[in-house]
């Protein structure tokens, strides 16, 4: 009836997922597995965000870290498209796909979960309080702006920008801060509110040598302003940020299908608009700039370097002038989390005052990756900080106060800086399942997500397939996987970062011998560890470390007892049981072996709790 007064639907939930992006999608598909009653509230038609909706379509890191849900996604493009061969089709990534397939496999991750209800057109209004907490989200429906209020015992922040948080007043910090704060020592004399270029992604499909794909030429086109995008076109070589010509510039997005990713920072169209404090209509109409950017640069494209067989493809996304949903928004508001993750903590994990990583949830290897060449005003020297692979802490999610609340997508406790690399598309996939992981404990244990022992989580992602180190010789293949994974989390067994080209790594070296000095140092959190005759640590030796850990923890296990000669029986014949090769008392036990015998036989994991600053209790 024309003018009738819509009565307010309210809904009842466990957890509420507001955003469907890349990070709010996984920690969905994270608590359906876990059958949680969980409601996905997302403002467009499509689930992941940057991955999809925003058309950024060519991953950037964790090819040799197939974590958990990141893992299973692409095993599944490998699937659609016929191996991983059929996805490295651009110079970028090893992995590039149709925007459209990566929506398409994400709904049918979610398809199955019958705890797992999916709004779609659904923009936030407000949050919901009670007394102090969190208690839900109310919506508007984009269609016929009808309301819905969403009532959650958890609610994850899993929008772009970090709107939810900022809606509940939750503290935060935008922009750059300054090296006197985060000690970070990368030249940056003063804060300030400055976020990184976002980009308006296309996507441009060949239509044949013969067609002319030529938009029409965009108001306010000057082909000055991608004067030196490419070698082919610049008036002074000094200008190129990278040494390539046309085609190699296409090539860099090249996706399967003929397709090709207009996603290029040098003098390219990459943009800058700070949209954080603007309402939805502001944004849209600044959006609007962005655009017309982009169809600038595709107009350069087609006329200046003469691809006019190259139209934006009408196949990918269901908008009327063929552009993605939703830009590419690389940094948004940053939360205040009960820790921050930084360079420090990046660059050298196992060496500072706060053990973050044995806190760590999610992996990443790629660069600290900052775009910042259209703001002048923005400092220019951030480009690519080498750093090795590194994990995020679980605390980095969750308030330094507030309850209620989890936050996901690129809104994570992390510095400026550190965003750089937080932000790439597998890192927020695996952060948003670790998310779910902790909503789902929260609510099964009936306690806030900041009680929820970090343990407890980090047992539930490797269960899911994730890793909690980020280490490169030791993948999910390796037969001690899960002991390499819980003794690294541990920091009895630590690993060595090495920054190296975009696929940064830290190694495990798990059939190299343990060094005795190093594991004095390193198991001092747990033991003392006795003296030894040797440098390197022998398979017999390994049996008095055993027994120093029984007998300062009373730890009853037949093992532990009885004369070396039984221990050793007992060990020679449970060796191959554990998938282990050539049982010799005498010769020097390897990483791997020494972290599945602790496993097996102590279980340090579980042996000392951690808390979100990295502190064994």
């Amino acid at each position: 009836m024309t003018g009738a007064v819509r009565a307010q639907e309210s809904l009842q939930t466990q957890v509420l997922v507001v955003g469907g992006g890349v990070g709010g999608t996984a920690a969905a598909i994270q608590l359906g597995r876990m059958g949680v009653p969980t409601i996905l509230v997302e403002p467009g038609p499509w689930l992941g965000g940057m991955l999809s909706a925003a058309g950024v379509s060519a991953v950037d890191g964790n090819h040799a870290l197939p974590s958990g849900i990141w893992g299973e996604f692409r095993q599944k493009l490998y699937e659609r498209y016929g191996g991983a061969r059929k996805l490295a089709t651009g110079w970028v990534s090893e992995t590039q796909f149709e925007p459209r397939v990566a929506d398409s496999i994400l709904k049918s991750f979610c398809a199955p979960l019958s705890s797992l209800k999916i709004l779609y057109g659904c923009r936030l209004l407000k949050v919901v309080m009670q007394k102090n907490r969190i208690a839900g989200a109310e919506f508007v429906q984009v269609r016929n702006g009808s309301k819905i209020r969403i009532h959650a015992s958890q609610t994850i922040d899993a929008t772009e920008l970090g709107d939810l948080m900022a809606a509940a007043q939750v503290p935060f910090d935008l922009g750059m801060e300054a090296d006197s704060l985060t000690k970070e020592g990368l030249h940056i004399k003063a804060s300030n509110d400055i976020i990184q270029d976002l980009t308006y992604t296309a996507i441009l499909k060949d239509y044949g040598p013969m067609a002319d794909c030529t938009v029409v030429r965009p108001d306010g086109y000057d082909p000055r302003l991608f004067d030196c995008s490419c070698s082919d076109y610049c008036s002074d070589t000094a200008k190129l940020y990278s040494r390539v010509d046309k085609h190699k510039m296409l090539a860099y997005g090249k996706l399967p299908g003929n397709k090709y990713m207009i996603n290029w920072p040098s003098h390219g169209n990459d943009y800058y608009l700070n949209l954080v404090n603007l309402n939805e209509a502001q944004r849209q109409e600044a959006l609007k700039k962005a655009k017309a950017r982009t169809l600038q640069f595709i107009y350069f494209i087609q006329q200046e370097l003469g691809f006019k067989n190259l139209g934006l493809a009408d196949d990918e996304f269901p908008t009327a002038d063929r552009l993605p949903l939703i830009p590419y928004h690389r940094e948004g508001r940053r939360l205040r989390g009960i820790v921050r993750f930084k360079v420090q903590h990046i660059a050298r994990p196992f060496d500072g005052p706060m053990a973050l990583y044995r806190t760590g949830i999610s992996v990443g290897d790629y660069p600290i990756d900052h775009h910042h060449r259209e703001n002048q005003l923005a400092p220019q020297h951030l480009g690519f900080y080498p750093v090795p692979s590194f994990n995020i802490p679980l605390g980095a999610l969750i308030p330094a106060s507030q309850d209620g609340l989890i936050v996901a997508e690129k809104g994570i406790s992390v510095s400026n800086a550190a965003n750089g690399t937080t932000r790439l598309q597998p890192v927020v996939m695996l952060t948003g399942q670790a998310a779910g992981a902790l909503a789902g404990l929260a609510v099964k244990t009936k306690q806030e997500a900041r009680l929820v022992p970090v343990r407890q989580v980090q047992w539930l992602l490797l269960q899911n397939g994730a890793y909690l180190m980020p280490y490169y010789d030791a993948s999910p293949q390796h037969p001690h996987f899960l002991s390499i994974q819980r003794i690294g989390a541990t920091g009895i067994l630590r690993g060595r970062g090495e920054p190296y080209h975009w696929a940064n790594r830290t190694w495990f070296y798990p059939d190299s011998a343990v060094q005795v000095i190093t594991l004095k140092k390193d198991i001092a959190a747990y033991i003392n560890l006795p003296n030894m005759q040797h440098e390197t640590l022998q398979i017999r030796d390994a049996l008095t470390v055993f027994k120093a850990f029984a007998d300062q923890y009373k730890i009853d296990h037949e093992w532990l007892s009885g004369s070396d000669e039984a221990m050793t029986d007992k060990l020679r014949s449970a060796w191959p049981q554990w998938q282990l090769k050539n049982f010799e008392p005498h010769r020097p036990i390897t990483r791997a072996e020494f972290a599945v015998l602790l496993d097996k036989l102590v279980d340090p994991f579980w042996l000392k709790q951690v808390d979100h600053a990295g502190n064994l209790y």
